[in-house]
């Protein structure tokens, strides 16, 4: 390979020319991005998110999100699936709740309506910021596009919410 030989800043180049129209990166590329970004994710100390490679596979990982204090999902932790694909981190990931997640902006099958995780992805995210987002989201739903029209609609008296998101979670 020849950018091995070249010094990191003239790889990048020669990596984001070689991808510009295809919008995918060779599978050692985003090995090394995922890595770094574990890298990064366990060195920064944050607070209520973590994630970790599934097993083996630097491809799939398993993410936690704790709700935010002074939300209604304080005390609650749920569970995320992310799932890189080959053209990462040109193509956002798959990112969805294996915990059930009552929530406006969630489904009943944990899909997430996030713009980041669309529309709006951009190369310069990682995993950290992919995590801070959703975190973020719990406690300050968008609910003019929900996928949970029932949470939606409950969102606006708190408690009745709280109460339904109580009996919904499982651990």
């Amino acid at each position: 390979m020849a950018s091995q030989n070249m010094d990191p800043a003239a790889a990048s180049t020669a990596a984001l020319k070689g991808n510009e129209t295809s919008g995918t990166a060779p599978k050692g590329s985003v090995s090394k991005r995922l890595q770094q970004e574990l890298m990064t994710l366990m060195m920064s100390g944050d607070k209520g998110i973590s994630a970790f490679p599934e097993g083996d596979n630097l491809f799939k990982w398993i993410g936690t999100i704790d709700g935010a204090k002074g939300t209604v999902y304080e005390g609650l932790r749920y569970k995320l699936s992310l799932e890189f694909p080959s053209g990462y981190p040109y193509k956002a990931p798959t990112v969805m709740f294996i915990t059930p997640c009552f929530h406006p902006n969630v489904d009943e099958g944990g899909y997430i309506c996030l713009d980041i995780l669309k529309d709006k992805w951009s190369a310069l995210y990682d995993v950290r910021s992919i995590l801070l987002s959703i975190q973020s989201l719990l406690g300050e739903p968008n609910n003019d596009s929900p996928m949970n029209a029932v949470a939606a609609g409950l969102w606006a008296n708190q408690e009745a919410f709280k109460a339904q998101l109580h009996s919904t979670y499982k651990k």
